[in-house]
């Protein structure tokens, strides 16, 4: 696998490029809060969150091991714990506990405010200064989200909204601080040695917080896991860090505002979950919001 900081392409290239695997990775990613809904059902969160990490980790080592990658710098370690406790532990565990309170296709809207919190992340640790015009397009989009779910009425299940704000803020850190260290580190080096590095802990926790009996754990469910595990959890990160490094933290991020169309698609066709016409054309007014934000991003 070739390392982010070693391509040798002309900016467009670069940028089109980092589109492309951007827009893979957000493919990739909306199918983790329906996967998580069915997995949360029958697993504990907790074991859910530190169960996917587990495997995601053990496969990680293997790819690092594989392709003989050095260790990180020593400087690099506080970025590679911030990436672990944003993407690996808070965003898993977070979206697991919102999902026992809301839906999947609910919980989905909500994404809708990642690029926000991503590109504002991607301004403090990132060093990135997009246009004036660019936080008009990514604060309508994520006024848009917000407006759904108080129309929807909070007061429903607080909990379950109040997990998935923090969530957010969780995730876009981590976006921002992957990405940022991938143009030195290596797109898919970042997320293995995040991994690697938590492995010790969600090692520890999936084995106290096992189930009695696995015996009664449907397919779906089973599934659901594999997928969280290989897919969210590793192969989506490959992607998704290098697009950003490639084509910008704010500029690409805006590809999360196309995973709620995505997620709620899933939701729909495999979870039989409804969705209605308001959460549809919240959606379609966010998605018009990324030709914006991608326009006015440098």
């Amino acid at each position: 696998m070739e390392r982010t900081s070693n391509l040798q392409h002309s900016p467009l290239q670069t940028s089109a490029s980092g589109w492309i695997n951007g827009l893979i990775g957000v493919v990739i990613f909306s199918g983790s809060l329906p996967a998580t809904r069915v997995a949360v059902l029958e697993f504990d969160p907790v074991f859910l969150t530190v169960a996917r990490a587990t495997i995601a980790a053990l496969l990680a080592l293997g790819l690092l091991w594989l392709f003989k990658e050095k260790r990180p710098a020593r400087h690099q370690l506080m970025s590679l714990t911030i990436v672990a406790l944003g993407v690996v532990i808070g965003f898993p565990l977070l979206t697991a506990l919102a999902l026992q309170y809301v839906t999947s296709a609910h919980s989905i809207v909500f994404v809708g405010l990642l690029p926000l919190a991503t590109a504002a992340f991607g301004v403090l640790r990132g060093g990135e200064r997009p246009r004036a015009a660019f936080w008009i397009f990514s604060v309508l989009g994520s006024l848009l989200v917000v407006g759904y779910a108080l129309s929807q009425g909070l007061t429903a299940s607080p909990q379950g909204d109040i997990l998935m704000l923090l969530a957010i803020l969780a995730c876009g850190l981590g976006y921002a601080e992957g990405a940022t260290l991938s143009r030195t580190l290596g797109g898919w080096q970042v997320i293995c040695w995040a991994l690697v590095l938590s492995l010790p802990v969600v090692a520890a926790l999936t084995w106290l917080r096992m189930p009695s009996s696995l015996s009664g754990i449907s397919t779906p469910a089973w599934f659901s896991l594999g997928y969280v595990s290989l897919f969210s959890m590793l192969i989506g990160f490959v992607f998704w860090y290098r697009g950003l490094a490639q084509g910008g933290i704010a500029a690409v991020g805006q590809l999360q505002l196309l995973q709620p169309f995505f997620g709620l698609t899933l939701a729909a066709t495999l979870l039989h979950e409804q969705v209605s016409a308001g959460m549809l054309g919240v959606t379609v007014a966010v998605i018009l919001c990324v030709a914006g934000a991608k326009k006015f991003a440098k």
